[in-house]
């Protein structure tokens, strides 16, 4: 099969490298010829992932025309903020029966859509898009570590079309129906793992970057129930797995830009730094959209936004928190109801 991948950042590479090795042909759309000329003369991406050689059945090209030429399914690789321009980009070239995988993860400003609501808006057609998200570093994926993913689709066959595609003896794959769930889990994730990085810049330890990630997936499970989601999903890959490697990993480039941020850099400073876009960073301001839409309490996110983009000293954080009123630990989201000690169960 060919399989178009739109973006040749890391995960884009990893992604088109995972692919190849799985015996297909990838048309890899880089947005620098420099880019594309590495990959298909000496079958390395010169920005990213740079000390891995590529698969020489991973063509380049800085034409989203040429990538999309014959292929029977593709992969939107970009970050979340470009989404929409990358789905009207590709729709001139995209035949409405090709099936469509969407590999960011956010939230759009001003509409609070997930990426795969992004595309349908621009492409249509909902019934052949599917979102794959995971604890999938793609530093470790493209070297063929083992990891595992979950692919969530309206459809149940365009989710088992993906499973099967992405499927591998070092890369796992699953489905799921509950799209919108696993995308917030997506975007939920990278704001808490900042606040983790920023935890470690501040001297603190490994029961603080707990505690952050517990209330963090709390957030994240009141938001996706209250929005409509599964709240299951947030104990599965896209939620707990993903949150773990994110919070934890020294790839992670979220939990890199908190201890960054904890020293006194900034969003900008970073980037320019180190070339590489941090989600959270955008994300902790566009599920300010959702929170006030849904009524649901964010704290977390919410001192995150004001350490990124209000000025809120990063010193500040964790008084303010501490002093938030004392709650019940599951509060705002639905659970069973409990039984008494010795009820038939």
């Amino acid at each position: 099969m060919k399989v178009a991948v739109i973006g040749a950042g890391s995960w884009g590479t990893a992604i088109a490298q995972l692919l190849a090795t799985n015996s297909n042909n990838v048309g890899l759309w880089a947005r620098r010829a420099e880019v594309a000329n590495s990959i298909n003369r000496i079958h390395v991406n010169p920005d990213y992932v740079s000390d891995v050689m590529l698969s020489e059945d991973v063509v380049a090209t800085t034409s989203i025309a040429d990538a999309l030429k014959h292929a029977e399914a593709a992969a939107l690789v970009v970050p979340s903020a470009l989404v929409r321009g990358a789905a009207e980009a590709v729709a001139p070239y995209l035949p409405d029966d090709v099936p469509v995988v969407i590999c960011s993860k956010g939230v759009e400003a001003k509409t609070g859509l997930v990426p795969l609501a992004v595309f349908a808006d621009v492409v249509g057609h909902p019934e052949r898009l599917a979102a794959l998200s995971g604890p999938n570093h793609a530093e470790e994926v493209v070297r063929g570590i083992p990891a595992a993913t979950v692919i969530a689709s309206s459809s149940p066959d365009t989710a088992a079309l993906f499973r099967d595609l992405f499927a591998a003896p070092t890369f796992r794959t699953y489905t799921s129906d509950d799209v919108l769930g696993v995308e917030l889990c997506a975007a939920f994730k990278n704001v808490i793992a900042i606040a983790v990085g920023v935890s470690y810049g501040l001297g603190y330890g490994d029961n603080t970057a707990a505690v952050l990630m517990t209330r963090g997936q709390a957030e994240m499970s009141r938001l996706v129930a209250r929005a409509g989601g599964n709240v299951l999903t947030c104990m599965g890959l896209a939620g707990t797995g993903d949150l773990i490697a994110t919070c934890m990993s020294r790839h992670s480039r979220n939990r890199m830009f908190g201890e960054a941020l904890a020293h006194g850099e900034s969003v900008d400073d970073y980037t320019a730094r180190t070339h590489m876009v941090v989600e959270g960073s955008v994300a902790c301001k566009t599920l300010d959209v959702l929170s006030k839409r849904y009524d649901v309490e964010l704290p977390i996110t919410q001192m995150v936004r004001g350490m990124v983009w209000e000025g809120l000293d990063p010193h500040e954080v964790g008084a303010i928190l501490v002093a938030r009123p004392l709650k019940p630990e599951l509060y705002g989201i639905d659970v069973p109801p409990q039984h008494e000690w010795g009820d038939e169960i």
